[in-house]
């Protein structure tokens, strides 16, 4: 037979159609593993908006010695989720699981980056520390809260929660331009603290970045459940308002 010869159709893997005891109990500890790296992850953001209030340099160099043990676990997770996607057929909740995991695992380690980012501009600060502006103070108390908020949602495949959690990242927005004006406001009546200003304004984008991975782990947490993609619904009802 030619090479430019039609070959015979070679015939699709199969999926999984029995439940398969030794997959699941991976998938399972896989599961367990990203939440305990989803917790190591918001410990050291909330260490991270600690330390910066009081400027506490001790603390930052921790927060930035405890991304590193983030960023291995990271690199296992994706390792594991791709084994499991070569070696098996998942199809359905399983590949769901499976997608879940990898996009999760993604964003778990970007928290952890924005807390060595918070860690890096309070080592910039030196103590005493600065009367902060009132919307970052707040962003500031609400992140740490819709981590914790987040972590139960993931345990419990919460999606009202997830939804209520994608409800409240607009409220971190409105907080992020608020503190943006007082900065500014700041900034005119103080032009010699600029440097310190601005670095102000770092720390409430950081927050805002934080809220934004809070909302996409929300959004996975719906398809994971339901199958359901909402993570473009907010954008569409953004530009029919306007």
């Amino acid at each position: 037979m030619s090479m430019f010869e039609s070959q015979p159709a070679q015939p699709a893997p199969k999926p999984r159609v029995v439940s398969n005891a030794k997959f699941d109990e991976e998938l399972a500890a896989l599961r367990r593993r990203l939440l305990r790296e989803a917790s190591m992850a918001i410990d050291l953001l909330v260490s991270a908006v600690d330390g910066l209030w009081d400027l506490d340099h001790d603390l930052a160099r921790k927060i930035r010695s405890g991304e590193n043990e983030v960023d291995t676990e990271e690199v296992a997770i994706e390792q594991e989720c791709l084994r499991l996607l070569t070696l098996e057929r998942p199809f359905g909740h399983d590949m769901r699981q499976l997608a879940f995991c990898l996009k999760v695992n993604q964003d778990i380690e970007r928290v952890a980056d924005h807390a060595s980012s918070l860690a890096k501009i309070c080592l910039k600060l030196n103590p005493p520390a600065p009367q902060w502006p009132t919307a970052l103070r707040e962003m500031g108390d609400r992140i740490p809260v819709a981590c914790e908020e987040l972590l139960r949602a993931v345990v419990n495949s919460d999606v009202e929660s997830a939804r209520a959690i994608r409800i409240k990242d607009e409220t971190i927005d409105q907080l992020d331009k608020r503190a943006f004006e007082e900065i500014r406001e700041l900034i005119e009546r103080e032009p010699q603290i600029a440097g310190t200003g601005m670095l102000m304004y770092r720390v409430a984008r950081e927050l805002e970045r934080v809220g934004d991975l809070l909302a996409n782990i929300a959004e996975d947490i719906i398809y994971l459940e339901t199958g359901q993609i909402v993570r473009h619904s907010k954008r569409k009802q953004q530009q029919q308002q306007q």
